[in-house]
């Protein structure tokens, strides 16, 4: 029962997630609450670990939670079902694309998905930013003990090198992710 369950969690994230593999973030968070197969903390690791393998983001993390839900049938039922929803909408407008490309509902269908892929894609960074900063188990703590010093400081150096500083500025995000990864296990970032 867990791998139709899984096919159809990730089937139903497929079909809404519109705007690519982080759009699929809030759908994850909702599933973290509902089905227990993982939590808050490890959708962050997933995250880091889906952002600094090859492959799409969202198909990594279906992957992950079939795996270490069900296995390999849960890891292969987890990404049919998130990737099943774009293959069959890609061939449906693939056949009638030409047909459909110059009418003005089709035109403002898209352009009205823009903003909803946006949203989608802000409120994952914003579930990311808050996974990432904030100590989940001291909520109702001052001020000083809710955020996560480390990582703000962390954030804020990788911000001023990869957008401010000349020299460091246009290194590929590769090497961002590998220093990022030492700095992490150097600093011991997993038991703040």
């Amino acid at each position: 029962m867990i791998l139709l369950r899984l096919y159809w969690e990730f089937f139903k994230t497929g079909l809404f997630s519109v705007g690519g593999g982080l759009a699929t973030l809030p759908f994850l968070s909702r599933m973290a609450d509902t089905t227990g197969w993982f939590t808050h903390s490890q959708l962050a690791d997933m995250i880091a670990v889906s952002e600094s393998t090859p492959g799409p983001l969202g198909v990594n993390m279906a992957t992950y939670v079939g795996f270490v839900s069900a296995g390999i049938p849960g890891a292969i039922l987890a990404t049919l079902g998130l990737i099943t929803p774009s293959i069959v909408i890609i061939l449906i407008i693939a056949a009638f694309l030409r047909s459909f490309k110059d009418n003005r509902f089709v035109k403002t269908t898209f352009y009205c998905l823009r903003p909803a892929s946006t949203g989608l894609i802000a409120a994952a960074g914003l579930s990311v930013a808050e996974l990432t900063l904030v100590h989940s188990n001291t909520r109702n703590a001052g001020l000083l003990n809710l955020l996560d010093w480390k990582a703000i400081i962390l954030v804020l150096i990788l911000l001023i090198l990869t957008r401010r500083v000349k020299k460091t500025k246009n290194l590929h995000p590769i090497i961002w992710i590998l220093v990022s990864a030492v700095v992490g296990i150097v600093f011991n970032f997993a038991n703040v």
